[in-house]
């Protein structure tokens, strides 16, 4: 458990913490069983210890540099490892650098690709078995949300990823949450190799096991949200005029750290994200007149932010 402070200030953060005990039953309190919280999700952020976030992996992390700035994405090896050792042998080739996003749907994704078939590939696969869903396994841990779900039997949170789960078939998959990275593909399933990734910006719950999700963007997500919207079928530019150029993709590893962009994203298996779903589920008094008294997997968005700088190092 996360230390928590003497000072008089605690006495709030015990009670947004008080649900700790459901962690041990892998599973949140639900909100008629647990005390309204007295910190927002805001507070639970402001005040939690260092050690309730962990660093983004570097060898498992992309860059997607764009002219208006870099977008950050955590690769989820752990649900999808072919596909994510494929994107990474495509980018580590310099596949996507000079590409295009080609694709902003409203409410739904934006994509980059080849769109003119022409890339070549060198190493990497170009059909893969799909990884939509996998088995449970239990070196994963899983955190169940008591709020019910219209698409899967279980929702909660596995290393940092919404996930949902069916115990009747004992299977997993990440689902399609706001700002989650999948591998578009065409009707065979196996075509989904690489070569089009896509960022959801709206409500794709719908295609939860249809497609590989490889990961979700940890920073930077507003350079893809606000894109202008395709005005094609399907949200595709229509004039090549209109597509945004990618400058390169990187693995945060093959950069020189002095240029990376360093992530920290909240754990979910501590008290203190136990207290965070808890203050989305039922805010506290204040603004709120009527809290939902609910949550669904994609309304508690694990929060990532750019790792505190450390102290200058003195002078030698």
């Amino acid at each position: 458990m996360a230390p928590i402070s003497s000072h008089p200030a605690a006495a709030s953060r015990i009670a947004g913490l008080i649900v700790a005990g459901a962690l041990l039953a892998g599973t949140l309190a639900h909100a008629a069983d647990a005390p309204r919280p007295t910190l927002s999700a805001t507070d639970v952020l402001a005040q939690s210890a260092p050690s309730a976030w962990r660093p983004v992996d570097p060898e498992n992390t992309l860059y997607l540099e764009l002219a208006t700035g870099r977008v950050v994405m955590e690769l989820a090896p752990a649900f999808a490892p072919r596909h994510v050792a494929n994107l990474k042998t495509l980018v580590r080739e310099k596949y996507f650098d000079g590409l295009s996003i080609v694709r902003a749907m409203d409410d739904y994704v934006v994509e980059w690709e080849d769109s003119e078939g022409k890339r070549p590939t060198q190493s990497a696969a170009t059909t893969l078995p799909p990884e939509f869903f996998g088995d449970v396994r239990a070196e994963q841990p899983f955190l169940r949300l008591p709020d019910g779900d219209v698409y899967a039997p279980e929702v909660g949170f596995s290393g940092g990823y919404p996930v949902a789960r069916d115990p009747k078939t004992h299977t997993r998959w990440l689902t399609h949450c706001y700002g989650m990275l999948g591998l578009g593909r065409d009707n065979d399933p196996t075509s989904g190799f690489g070569g089009s990734p896509f960022v959801v910006i709206g409500q794709t719950r719908n295609l939860d096991r249809n497609d590989t999700l490889i990961g979700r963007v940890v920073h930077g997500i507003d350079l893809l949200s606000t894109l202008p919207r395709g005005t094609g079928p399907l949200g595709f530019y229509e004039k090549r005029e209109q597509h945004v150029p990618i400058r390169s993709m990187k693995v945060a590893a093959d950069v020189p750290v002095a240029e990376r962009t360093e992530v920290e994203v909240l754990r979910t298996d501590t008290p203190t994200f136990l207290a965070y779903v808890e203050a989305r589920r039922s805010p506290p008094l204040g603004w709120y007149v009527q809290p939902a008294g609910h949550v669904d997997v994609c309304t508690v968005r694990v929060a990532a932010r750019l790792r505190p700088k450390g102290p200058v190092p003195a002078a030698k």
